[in-house]
């Protein structure tokens, strides 16, 4: 990908980065302290410590398979992979301990205030949704704000949010399986999978896929108030189908309605809303790159079955599996950024803005060129 790196927008990312790195370490501290060291001044810290092992093998693996969800989702231009990685340990460290305080200490304040209930209340519908979307989308925030360049639209926003989900809900379900193992042995372990790590894993995807659904329309709009407005809802969203789904596991946890029917319907209906907000985006912007490439077939830039091979759902693994191989999916990659970075230079100038991706244009045309050179001797 051709870049252009001005100072002010190379500290900007320094800050950013920074900004992770000290995420990183505190949340790292905080999650040693939380749950590592308790254990040493348990009776039996070898016993604990073996069913966090158990329960690692189980949630990691686990987890790089439900990243290929994702990965189909960003097909047409994929985003890089130490920006993927940030926002995974993002979720997975830093969120999760922050989360984890803020949940321990909405629990143990409900609870002094309306007994148990009112702190499983307060700590599962209340505190975790607001707190755990909250650090979840921060990072996408962050991803957005001090690398706006591999930030394009909604697409993109929904892809960081799912891997931020998926390292937060990683972890989580090494705690979940742990306790379960310890308290009910290998069939209360067995249970707790089968629930959350088979039924229900996309809820964290699609809790924080809203928040990065409004920020990614954040990205795409230049009026001030889509800017504000999108990102807002958006998590107020993630927040709403949280709570609604925590609240009906607590619902039926405390009268004794069978949790499998009463969840599964919920299920369904949030595994359908993900296939088909993943489908909408999809299609989306295939329609935006065959329009903004159009007129690179007339100007000679590309050929007509380049473009139609740019657009195809399956091209860029076409590219690699052909004759081509990486030079063909460079090719792909180039030609998918330079209609982006067009669409946003019409969308900016539409409301009479400047945008940095209008800098990319020509040097990604050029980039065409030089990639198509390297590919008619094969």
């Amino acid at each position: 990908m051709i870049t252009r790196s001005h100072p002010s927008k190379r500290n900007h990312r320094i800050f950013g980065a920074i900004f992770w790195s000290v995420g990183m370490v505190v949340g790292a501290v905080l999650l040693l302290v939380m749950f590592l060291l308790p254990p040493l001044f348990s009776r039996d810290p070898a016993r604990i410590f073996v069913s966090y092992g158990i329960a690692a093998s189980l949630a990691f693996p686990a987890v790089l398979v439900y990243m290929w969800v994702p990965v189909l989702i960003d097909r047409y231009e994929p985003e890089p992979w130490w920006a993927l990685a940030m926002v995974f340990l993002w979720g997975a460290v830093p969120a999760c301990a922050f989360a984890g305080i803020a949940n321990d200490i909405s629990a143990e304040l409900g609870t002094a205030l309306a007994g148990k209930l009112g702190g499983e209340i307060a700590g599962a519908v209340i505190s975790a949704p607001i707190f755990e979307e909250a650090f979840k989308g921060l990072v996408v925030l962050g991803v957005f704000w001090f690398a706006r360049h591999e930030f394009d639209g909604v697409v993109d926003g929904v892809v960081y949010a799912t891997f931020a989900a998926l390292g937060f809900a990683a972890v989580e379900n090494v705690l979940y399986y742990a306790r379960s193992l310890q308290a009910g042995g290998m069939t209360g372990l067995a249970t707790i999978f089968v629930f959350r790590g088979i039924f229900a894993p996309w809820g964290h995807p699609l809790y924080t896929s809203m928040t990065g659904l409004g920020i990614g329309l954040a990205r795409e709009s230049h009026r001030p108030w889509v800017k504000f407005a999108a990102p807002v809802t958006g998590y107020v969203l993630a927040v709403f189908f949280h709570a609604l789904w925590n609240g009906s596991a607590l619902f039926s946890s405390f009268s004794g309605f069978p949790l499998f029917i009463l969840l599964l319907p919920l299920w369904i209906l949030f595994v359908l809303a993900f296939l088909a907000l993943i489908t909408a985006l999809v299609v989306r912007e295939g329609r935006i790159l065959r329009r903004f490439l159009e007129d690179e077939v007339l100007l000679g830039n590309i050929t007509r079955p380049e473009l139609e091979l740019v657009c195809s759902p399956f091209g860029r693994m076409r590219a690699l599996l052909s004759e081509h191989g990486p030079h063909g999916r460079r090719f792909i990659d180039a030609a998918s950024r330079l209609a982006l970075s067009k669409w946003h230079s019409t969308r900016a100038a539409q409301g009479n803005k400047l945008t940095v991706s209008a800098d990319f244009i020509v040097p990604l045309r050029q980039e065409l060129q030089r990639l198509r050179q390297q590919l008619r001797p094969r």
